[in-house]
């Protein structure tokens, strides 16, 4: 089972301040996420290659997928229409009840939380360098209560109770990530 959510930031530029709207996938087993994509307009033909980019046969993110859970956003309508020649069932909340996409919604609060809140991007390429390091920061550093918390992707040696304890930074310190040197 999945879900795909939007949220928003906003940007300076040139020309003001503009709104982008990202695309989050998330499968919830195991509460990996993907950025599917950041568009200041997604448009129909910008939702239908995302769609097409999440099912491509040999690297989508949503292959194995049986069932995703999309609100009621119009901006999903093209996005739906796509999945439909795919095993993966859309499947559509009711109106106004986000406690129903609860995993997703929860990423996108510690995600704008920990990280979009407090910064002020000037372009879109500060902003997808944010959400690429604030990703990987979910996936290998950051606990999560849900698996007892443990780290989605875990590759250092845990537990050890002797060795000076080392701190990873992230985006200038704003995400840090703690552990013990192995002895």
């Amino acid at each position: 089972m999945g879900a795909a959510d939007f949220t928003t930031v906003e940007v300076w530029s040139c020309s003001g301040l503009i709104t982008y709207y990202i695309l989050v996938v998330m499968k919830l087993s195991t509460r990996r996420i993907e950025i599917a994509g950041v568009t200041p307009n997604p448009d129909t033909a910008w939702m239908q290659q995302m769609g097409r980019n999440l099912t491509d046969c040999y690297d989508g993110f949503l292959n194995d997928i049986g069932y995703l859970l999309l609100d009621r956003d119009t901006k999903f309508l093209p996005f739906s229409g796509v999945l439909e020649s795919t095993n993966t069932q859309v499947t559509l909340l009711p109106p106004k009840s986000p406690n129903l996409n609860a995993f997703i919604e929860r990423y996108m609060r510690s995600m704008k939380d920990d990280c979009l809140n407090r910064m002020i991007f000037f372009g879109e390429k500060p902003l997808r360098r944010a959400l690429t390091e604030f990703e990987e920061y979910y996936h290998t550093e950051r606990n999560h209560q849900g698996f007892g918390n443990n780290i989605i992707d875990f590759k250092r040696q845990s537990g050890s109770t002797i060795g000076a304890v080392q701190r990873k930074e992230r985006l200038g310190g704003m995400l840090s990530y703690y552990y013990r040197d192995a002895a």
